[in-house]
Order: structure tokens, then sequence, then C-alpha cells
């Protein structure tokens, strides 16, 4: 097992209001060697320029203390999948421009939600997102998209890894796509997280492969299992329970995988007690 793989690799999103730089001090401030952050307003809009001396700032700082791979993050507006011509353009046109201004943090992860087809099925909801994807990543990008397992609510594509596996399956330069597991997402989707979350991930591996799982997000639930209805928890507070996120974030096939944390709290002091918190239970 290498060096970085005995490491915990845990951060929460953080606010780029400030910059790159600032978000890596952040980071460092509550206990992170990794972190989220949001591309742009998670409600979308334009975004802001990135600053070369700032993004470089950024990369010595990650360097110097031995950061995992950041996991930035799409605005929850974004649907490749829409029935709506204007919101699938603003989808393609939000993930071309984050994708080139992803390359300034080279390496790293971009997540984001794949859609809801609200009303036109899920074999066409799929298709659609394969072609928007097909459309904007290119060979030379070094930044991982990342589809994110979803709790299956109304007409959310990605509530089952096999639609996942088929969105994958359907683009050109699949070698760019991986995904990110959502431990409220997978609970809420009728995935038994807590009594037998071995089980969950050979069926991934199955299904997808555990080789393209990259990221985790780590978050509590306010649901029970299969409720579909996607309401984080803080750690320990909710149906899921403290345990069961133990034994997610000492899983030995999971080991090195960044894990975001993205629990409601008030401030940073927040998510640096949850993260002590789990370093404290980490079998590494």
């Amino acid at each position: 097992m290498s060096n970085g793989e005995k490491q915990l690799y845990i951060g929460c999103h953080l606010s780029s209001a400030n910059g790159f730089l600032a978000m890596g001090r952040d980071a460092l401030s509550i206990g992170a060697n990794t972190f989220a952050f949001f591309t742009r307003n998670p409600r979308g809009g334009a975004a802001k320029p990135v600053k070369p001396d700032d993004a470089a700032a950024l990369r010595a700082l990650l360097q110097e203390h031995g950061f995992g791979k950041l996991v930035a993050h799409a605005p929850y507006t974004l649907n490749p999948c829409a029935a709506n011509d204007k919101t699938r353009d603003f989808a393609r046109l939000c993930l071309q421009e984050d994708l080139e201004r992803m390359e300034y943090l080279p390496g790293n992860y971009y997540n984001f939600h794949p859609g809801s087809h609200v009303g036109q099925g899920m074999e066409r909801g799929i298709e659609r997102i394969i072609e928007v994807l097909n459309e904007v990543l290119s060979e030379n990008q070094s930044t991982t998209v990342l589809l994110e397992t979803m709790a299956g609510k109304g007409s959310e594509v990605g509530g089952r890894f096999e639609e996942l596996a088929a969105i994958r399956e359907g683009v050109r330069l699949s070698g760019h796509v991986g995904v990110c597991l959502d431990t409220c997402h997978i609970s809420d989707g009728d995935y038994d997280l807590i009594g037998d979350f071995s089980g969950v991930l050979d069926e991934f591996d199955r299904v997808i492969g555990l080789e393209h799982l990259k990221a985790l997000h780590i978050n509590d639930s306010q649901n029970v299992r299969g409720a579909h209805k996607d309401r984080h928890a803080r750690i320990g507070e909710g149906a899921i329970g403290l345990e069961a996120i133990v034994r997610v974030i000492n899983e030995p096939r999971l080991r090195g995988l960044p894990c975001i944390l993205e629990t409601p709290q008030d401030d940073l002091a927040g998510y640096a007690k949850e993260i002590a918190l789990l370093r404290s239970r980490y079998r590494g």
C-alpha cells in the first residue's frame, strides 16, 4: 500500500469567493487535505475569471502539504438532459468553460449531477447526457469528469449504477469519465450502505467497475434507506449513523480516494469537528 493510500484524504466544500489560495488556507485551518468548490455560483451564472498567479500559489500549497485530488463541483442548475434547449445550451457552455478553467489546477476532478430527464424517459435522458459529454470532452484534458450517484428522486438520472454505467459506455472518451459515490444518495436510492456496504461495492464493481470510482461524498441522511429524497445530515445525526460512515472510510478498496463532507454546517468549525472525528476513527 502506498503512503497516499494510508492517508485519509478528507475535506469539505469551501467558498471560492476569495480565490484559490484562500481555499487552500481554509482547508489547512480545519485539518483538511482535500476539498471541493463550486466552479461558479451553485445556482448558475457566469464564472469569475481565473487569476493564473492565484492558481499557481494554490498548486504550490497543495504540493507542499501533500493534498489529495480536489473535487470541483458544477452548479446544481446544470442539466445536460433537459428537454429545454436553452437549459441544455447552458449545460454545454458551462461544461466547456469549467473544463478549460480546471486546467489551471491540472489533474483534478470535476463532479456534476447527471441531470433530470423531466418526462422524456430514462433512456432518452441518458442519450442526451452522452451527446453533451461527447461534445465537450477533449483528448488533451487533464481533468476527470465525475458522474455523481443520485438518490433517484423524481426524474433524476443516476439513481442506479446501471444508469451511470450506460453513460460511461456511450461516451467516446470514457477514460475521462469516472464516478463520485455519495453515501446519502445511495442510501436514499435503496442501496444497503448500513447492512451490506461490501455488497454494494461488489455490485458497483460488477456494473461500473471500482477502477472508475474516483471520489466520495461523505454525508449522513435525514431519511431512511430507499426514501429517494436526498436530504443530508451531519455525521452521526442521521439515519445512516456514525458506525456505517466509519466503515465506508475504512473500506480497503476505497483507500486513497478524496472524501468530501457535504453535511449541513453553520461554519467551518463544524466541518473541523467532523474531520477530526473521522480521522480519530480511521485505521490507516
